[in-house]
């Protein structure tokens, strides 16, 4: 059983707005801290000067103070705010003259009337200084505008590959009845949705210059063109590959990690944020984008042969160089460029999962 109630060690401080009590009692188990009738009762069982037992006391407030203290507990201590029902400064704590024997001044936090009065003028100068500031900066009165615009956007971005997703799977699962017609006539079928929305993508581009968006550059590029080169001169300008399988894997792999990524700045455009779907924007693409890379990568090493037969893109120069720049070379180095590219995005990616998914650093109270 533990013995009779114990006083702790209580520190005291105070500004012209408020009283800081500061408890000795490590361990605080239960606490019960009221104020009623400008008292203040205190009753905790923690680890104070007389080991683990229960602790109590009871200050009357010199002055009137608001009825709700806001308390914060650490390890070591527990700390009691009071706001002051006045802004003035006290020439002591309690009613009663003769100080407690318990209660003693806390000097990490003791400040003189004169030294408050310092802090205090400081503070409104500088909340004064940062309305000045404010009013300084021009309101965008294109604000509203910008914000409307990248909704849209992205809702047409969203509707436009959950059309593709949508229409694959369901070929997919009911139309192909397991024949793989489904694969072979992707391109015919999503095809114009898909030049469509990558056409659209174009925009991401331009509203990164302008800054309209903070996100950076060089991914952006990097994501949009090697996009549009495998969808406009790879799959459009060779009609013998737009019948083979791997287009169904570009567009399916392409399709479900918009379905994340457009309503995720869409609503984020709107100040609302979705758990669930913050998580899935980022650790969605840690298997879509190796499996959309490989895509690209064995799309564009099926049309190498092709190019090589045709010598479509292929450039002569005049003589007497009689040089000639072979397009299957241009798409050997391509595909080295299209590996450095997704490594691009791996890095990118994974500083924003870190960012917005990693573990908060707490604040030190």
């Amino acid at each position: 059983m533990a013995g009779p109630s114990l006083r702790p060690h209580v520190h005291w401080a105070q500004r012209h707005r408020e009283l800081f009590l500061r408890v000795d009692l490590s361990d605080v188990r239960n606490p019960d801290i009221t104020i009623t009738d400008n008292v203040l009762h205190f009753r905790a069982q923690g680890h104070g000067a007389k080991g683990d037992n229960i602790y109590e006391f009871e200050i009357e407030f010199l002055e009137p103070v608001e009825p709700k203290p806001v308390c914060r507990m650490t390890q070591r201590q527990l700390n009691i705010t009071v706001q002051k029902k006045e802004s003035n400064w006290w020439e002591r704590l309690t009613k009663q003259e003769k100080r407690p024997l318990f209660l003693a001044p806390d000097f990490d936090r003791w400040l003189d009337e004169s030294d408050a009065e310092m802090e205090l003028k400081e503070k409104e100068e500088e909340k004064i200084n940062k309305m000045k500031i404010e009013s300084r900066v021009p309101k965008d009165p294109f604000k509203h505008l910008k914000k409307g615009y990248l909704v849209m956007y992205n809702l047409v971005q969203f509707l436009g590959f959950s059309w593709i997703f949508v229409n694959m799977t369901v070929r997919l699962f009911i139309l192909g009845k397991g024949n793989c017609y489904s694969f072979y006539d992707t391109f015919h079928t999503i095809s114009d949705m898909m030049y469509f929305c990558q056409t659209l993508a174009l925009m991401e581009i331009m509203n990164s210059l302008i800054g309209l968006v903070k996100s950076p550059l060089i991914p952006s590029i990097v994501q949009i063109f090697g996009r549009n080169f495998v969808l406009f001169v790879i799959l459009g300008t060779l009609e013998e590959m737009q019948s083979k399988p791997v287009v169904f894997f570009i567009f399916y792999f392409w399709s479900i990690i918009e379905l994340f990524r457009y309503p995720y700045y869409m609503l984020s455009c709107i100040g609302i944020e979705w758990k669930p779907l913050t998580w899935l924007r980022y650790t969605a693409w840690i298997p879509l984008y190796p499996l959309g890379g490989l895509a690209e990568a064995v799309c564009i090493v099926q049309s190498i042969p092709i190019f090589s037969e045709t010598g479509k893109f292929s450039l002569g120069l005049p003589n007497p160089l009689n040089v000639t720049i072979q397009f299957p070379f241009v798409l050997q180095i391509y595909l080295i460029g299209l590996f450095l590219g997704v490594f691009v995005n791996f890095r990118h990616l994974y500083k924003q999962r870190k960012q917005h998914l990693g573990p908060k650093k707490r604040k030190m109270k």
